[in-house]
């Protein structure tokens, strides 16, 4: 009999592109092997280019949700991402605090690639107070690092604040930076564990923090040790970026099945 499929559940917001959020999620799981139970905490109007509104899920239905699920599913690992309000951050944080031996891949996200907030103001202390001391890996740009750790003054001294607020990994990922390469930098232990090199490509992606993070959570729920999952959930994201194709006015989509198109010839 063969082993069962891992199940990965996955709180993020409804991006109706179809480019980040529970979607990306649901893709990036299914790439790695594994099963998405997705839990919708938000509903937003956006596009490619920006996010235009957001309304918050009931925070009572996300909790019955959830909790049928986990009651039923065998969940090995999970992902967050958007969190919307501090509502939601609660019950989320009410759920996990009861599953604390899953593994917990948290995506920080703060603002919409356009710049428009995709969380209440005071939502992010609840995040810096309730999700980072029970996150495993934590999948942050460089600005959301520096918005989470606001008093430190550099993107190592962001990470040990980051570390000191619970978190155990903290892969600071560098595509806001001005550099030649993007740079992505993983944390443990205080120090740095391994500096990641990869070519910059020539768009903008949406989506692209939401594939990271879902992908690491897949192949942590097949029970591959963190450093390992970081590493391949890098490579399966930068080829789904340079596979990305462009569908609307703003940001390129990530192809997030680029592994399933047929290269061969049929003659």
């Amino acid at each position: 009999m063969s082993e069962p499929i891992p199940v990965v559940m996955c709180f993020s917001g409804l991006d109706p592109t179809g480019g980040a959020g529970i979607q990306a999620d649901i893709e990036a799981i299914t790439s790695m092997g594994s099963h998405a139970a997705p839990i919708i905490t938000a509903h937003t109007v956006q596009t490619t280019e920006n996010v235009l509104r957001f309304e918050a899920q009931d925070p009572m239905l996300l909790i019955e949700q959830s909790r049928a699920i986990l009651e039923d599913l065998d969940v090995k690992a999970i992902k967050i991402g958007m969190l919307a309000s501090v509502e939601i951050i609660e019950a989320v944080h009410s759920l996990i605090i009861d599953y604390s031996e899953l593994p917990i891949v948290v995506d920080p996200i703060l603002r919409a690639g356009g710049g428009n907030e995709l969380i209440e103001q005071d939502a992010k202390a609840a995040i810096r107070d309730l999700i980072l001391p029970l996150t495993t890996i934590l999948t942050p740009n460089s600005i959301e690092a520096r918005q989470l750790a606001s008093e430190a003054d550099s993107l190592a001294a962001c990470a040990s604040a980051l570390q000191d607020r619970g978190c155990e990994y903290v892969l600071i990922t560098g595509t806001h930076e001005q550099s030649d390469d993007v740079v992505n930098t993983l944390y443990a232990n205080h120090r740095v564990m391994e500096t990641f090199h990869w070519d910059r490509l020539p768009n903008e992606y949406h989506g692209s923090g939401c594939t990271l993070a879902a992908s690491i959570a897949g192949l942590i729920a097949h029970g591959l040790e963190p450093f390992t999952a970081i590493n391949e959930a890098q490579h399966y994201t930068w080829q789904s970026l340079q596979a990305a194709y462009p569908l609307g006015r703003g940001q390129w989509i990530p192809n997030r099945f680029f592994w399933a198109r047929d290269d061969g010839n049929d003659e």
